[in-house]
């Protein structure tokens, strides 16, 4: 390896925290050694996890929607892509009213008296039917199944959205035959299998989760490796086994439950105890986990053995700091850029007086010539042939005494360019021991700016005595800015605390309490901003006293990751939990690896009786075969026939009893191969509804053979009725007015020679005739509906309302009304039928009056495919009781004296309403006047309807 290609791996790589295993990859990889990869593993496990869950989401068969309190749409899968017709980045950040207009949105907002978390779980695990809006503007019908969801950004409502048109074209279709039913099944868009790999994969930490008592539920590979546990070992457990004896008397395990469930994340470093009672130092990280309703269901531990890396750095920090060699670093212009103390000594400066100098001071002939490039060769060249060579050169004291020193030589490639780091030893009275052991001291100090994390060294009065290159990078300051300085200046809390021990302990005993510990502390850059750090304590005796070299790691990016990967595991649990349906995800040995609540729920096992069990099981036959591919195909092909494909098997309950099933398909690569999701629906009632339809369906085919003769019976009586009807209503009128014009000739003839009891007699003949035309006018009128309808024509409803008022201006003028209106719209329809239903409507309104002159209001008002009108007087009201009789013919509520009139003009107005595919109604209370409604479709067709006879 180059000397560039290992920079560049300590600068841009993974981080490495065995110094050690650095140096040997730097001399030409000797040996082999793996650091501390956790910030880089962490941030990768949580791409993948994404990814992974990812992947499942976008294999349900249903448009996946996720919707925030705002009602903006946060995340689509590709199923809402198409059932929509938007692309995804169209549909992310719209208003969810722009594809759900109406039903939806509005269960997002609690009301004054309810939280956004109160006003959900009304909806939680019921099928919502709401219309979808495509991009095209065509709606159709679609079922929401809600699932409420806590996140970072608040309360997050999951929406699995089906397009149940062909259910309710089927619905449509059975309700003429009684009502048979279809539904079209939908998958999960998360599989805990991903959740399971994302815990396996993670092998520098051990995860698992446990209930709210301490009871473990989970295991992962790394929990495995790391406590020597395997998961049918510990699971069910109590976590407390991992803790001392001291701890586990002291009630520490309990303690750290409380701590975690109040604050919901609780972080420390302690001892803990492996399954062969072997004791190691563990970073631990619990999470408090809680339900939609913020119930707390268990907890989560990450953590991770720091001793073997600790131990390694610890060991190295010791051996560079404790070297007896004078460390020199100089530039290409011959110039010192850095010495430690032993320098000092050896040649009788100061530290301040030695920096800037020319190297040719202190050793003045042989060394800065060697950072001098020749014509033919360059500086790397020159430096090449010197590198692991020990160089006799003779060094001068401040005093000018002269001694004999070895060099070794290390270059460093820097911001400033290629510096040289000497490692320089006194030989006047040196062995061959000696010898060697400079070659490998030298080799470490070189390796002290080398490093890929900040190391600073502090004395007992919390000042910084000496830094690398990596301090400078991390904490904005030049190295003179930060040598003298108090370390609390970097580090605010808790770094120089350490370094003062009380009054029954020594310095050392103080700090040997976190000798090889990793302490998360927050340190502060020169601009002031903050950071999170990990920090190696190492003691180091020396002339000055103890001093305490720290290895600072900037631990942002791991932070963030473990973060995103709890928030990753929560959401997407939360979600696999919140499925309508079964889940239950098969390997291809036909063992059950993962099952969700709603299985426990239908099969009647626990979840822990389930998982490991042959599918078989509850399955018996139909689901196993299918995991097994013939000679020809491969698993996965045989799993492809049946993607998308409902398939109806029979289940069997822990209890024996069988339950018919649906199961949705779906395969999912996994490093442990090709697993099979299935979404399992128990269609018992469907079943049952297929078989009363079936019976249904026999018994309208044998009725319909039955009242074949008789409905053709029924319309030659219905026409022959009908033309009696009209025929009898019209014969009527010529004897009538005969009658009529023969007591008119009475009246005239002998006006005056009569007495007043004959001449009453007349007048109350007269009026039995009027009213007898009136009625055969009215029933002439009910027949003609159908009689002498005419096609529908587009008609300006104002035209109409014009028209009635013109032929009841008398009586608007007699009784001192006013009629008005709003603005009106054109429909489609018979105008003279149309004219005759206004004019009955306000006439209506006209007669009922009270004391006040009438008022009478038309409006509309459209509401989705029809216009709803309104006719709304102030006359004397309907009692609810009468509000259906007073649309049947005949029916009248007062008397003839009291309100004249035949009781046909509101069952005339019904007609024409029927006629016209509408409906009509009455809104009234007595004394409060009466409002006439009815509906008129925006395009309609003519229907016919059939006489009240």
């Amino acid at each position: 390896m180059s000397l560039w290609e290992f920079l560049r791996l300590l600068k841009f790589g993974e981080p490495v925290a065995d110094y050690t295993r650095m140096v040997v990859i730097a001399n030409g990889g000797r040996r082999s050694g793996a650091g501390d990869r956790k910030t880089g593993r962490a941030l990768n496990e949580s791409r993948e996890s994404d990814a992974r869950y990812r992947g499942l989401l976008e294999a349900a068969p249903d448009a996946m929607v996720v919707v925030n309190q705002g009602g903006e749409i946060v995340l689509v899968n590709v199923q809402a892509e198409k059932q929509f017709g938007y692309r995804r980045d169209e549909l992310v950040g719209q208003k969810v009213k722009s594809i759900i207009p109406e039903g939806f949105a509005e269960r997002l907002i609690a009301d004054a008296t309810r939280s956004a978390a109160e006003a959900l779980e009304q909806q939680i695990g019921m099928g919502i039917e709401l219309s979808g809006r495509r991009k095209d503007g065509s709606e159709f019908p679609i079922e929401i199944m809600l699932s409420p969801l806590e996140s970072a950004e608040g309360i997050l409502v999951t929406a699995a959205i089906r397009n149940i048109s062909v259910r309710k074209a089927a619905e449509m279709h059975l309700a003429q035959m009684e009502g048979r039913r279809r539904l079209v099944e939908d998958a999960l868009r998360e599989s805990e299998e991903r959740y399971r790999m994302l815990l396996d994969g993670i092998q520098d930490y051990a995860v698992f989760v446990m209930d709210a008592r301490g009871q473990v539920l989970s295991w992962n590979a790394g929990a495995e490796r790391i406590k020597g546990y395997k998961a049918d070992q510990i699971i069910g457990h109590n976590f407390s086994c991992f803790f001392p004896p001291e701890d586990i008397a002291r009630g520490r395990p309990e303690e750290v439950l409380r701590i975690t469930a109040a604050s919901g994340r609780h972080e420390e470093r302690g001892m803990r105890v492996r399954k062969d009672g072997s004791r190691f130092l563990a970073g631990l990280t619990f999470t408090a986990l809680r339900g939609p309703a913020g119930d707390l269901q268990g907890f989560s531990e990450f953590s991770h053995d720091l001793t073997e890396s600790q131990e390694s750095e610890a060991k190295y920090r010791g051996l560079l700091e404790a070297a007896p060699d004078a460390m020199v670093v100089v530039d290409q212009r011959g110039e010192i850029v850095l010495l430690n103390v032993q320098a000092e000594k050896q040649f009788g400066y100061r530290r301040d007086e030695l920096v800037g100098q020319k190297v040719k001071n202190i050793i003045p002939e042989g060394f800065a010539e060697r950072l001098i490039a020749d014509a033919t060769r360059s500086t790397a060249d020159a430096l090449a042939q010197q590198i692991g060579m020990g160089i006799e050169l003779i060094a001068r004291r401040k005093d000018g005494s002269r001694f004999p020193i070895e060099i070794m030589l290390s270059p460093l490639e820097s911001a400033e360019g290629v510096l040289v780091t000497a490692a320089i030893r006194n030989i006047s009275a040196r062995t061959d021991a000696e010898k060697h052991l400079v070659q490998m001291e030298s080799r470490y100090r070189g390796l002290l700016e080398a490093a890929p994390d900040a190391m600073v060294v502090v004395n007992q009065g919390g000042e910084i005595v000496l830094l690398n290159v990596q301090a400078e990078k991390q904490f904005g300051y030049r190295r003179d800015e930060l040598v003298g300085q108090k370390v609390k200046n970097i580090i605010p809390q808790g770094f120089a605390e350490r370094l003062i021990s009380d009054a029954t302990r020594s310095a050392a005993d103080a700090l040997a309490q976190q000798i090889g510990m990793g302490i998360e502390l927050i340190a502060r850059r020169k601009d002031g901003s903050e950071f999170p750090i990990e920090i190696m304590l190492s003691p180091l005796e020396s002339a000055e006293g103890i001093l305490v070299t720290a290895a600072i790691r900037n631990i942002s990016v791991r932070k963030a990751a473990e973060e995103h990967l709890v928030q990753m595991e929560s959401r997407y649990r939360g979600l696999l939990e919140a499925a309508p349906d079964a889940m239950v995800v098969v390997n291809q040995g036909g063992e059950i690896v993962l099952v969700n609540v709603q299985a426990e729920k239908q099969f009647g096992y626990r979840r822990d009786e389930l998982v490991g069990q042959r599918v078989k099981n509850i399955i018996p036959e139909g689901f196993a075969e299918r995991l097994i591919a013939d000679g020809t195909r491969s698993a996965a092909d045989a799993l492809a026939q049946q993607i998308g494909m409902g398939i109806e098997l029979s289940g069997r309950r822990k209890d024996g009893s069988r339950f018919p099933i649906e199961i949705m398909l779906s395969p999912l690569e996994s490093a442990e191969g090709i697993l099979v999701t299935a979404a399992i629906r128990n269609i018992s009632a469907r079943k049952k509804s297929e078989e009363d339809n079936a019976e249904l369906e026999r018994r309208v085919e044998e009725r319909t053979k039955e009242l074949g003769v008789a409905n053709q019976v029924l319309e030659q009586s219905n026409l022959e009725l009908k033309q009696f009807a009209y025929v009898a209503s019209h014969d009527l009128q010529s004897p009538l007015r005969s009658i009529s014009g023969f007591v008119q000739l009475l009246q005239l003839e002998y006006e005056g020679k009569l007495d007043e009891q004959a001449q009453d007699w007349i007048r109350r003949t007269v009026q039995s005739i009027e009213q007898m035309q009136t009625l055969i006018r009215d029933l002439l009128s009910y027949y003609r509906v159908d009689a002498r309808s005419r096609p529908f024509t587009p008609i300006p409803f104002v035209d109409i309302a014009n028209d009635a008022i013109t032929l009841l201006d008398s009586s608007i003028h007699d009784s001192g009304a006013q009629v008005t209106w709003d603005p009106l719209p054109e429909i489609m329809g018979d105008r003279s039928q149309l004219v005759q239903l206004i004019q009955n409507l306000i006439g209506n309104g006209l007669n009922y009056r009270g004391e006040q002159p009438p008022r009478i209001h038309l409006s509309a008002e459209r509401s989705g495919g029809e216009w709803i009108f309104s006719v709304r007087d102030n006359g004397i009201g309907i009692a609810p009781e009468y509000h259906e009789q007073i649309f049947e013919i005949f029916r009248r509520l007062h008397d003839q004296k009291e309100y004249p009139g035949t009781g046909i003009g509101l069952a005339v107005c019904r007609r024409v309403v029927n006629r016209h595919g509408g409906r009509i109604w009455v809104e009234s209370e007595p004394g409060h006047g009466s409002t006439f409604c009815f509906t008129i479709p925006e395009r309609t067709e003519a229907t016919h309807a059939q006489p009240n006879c």
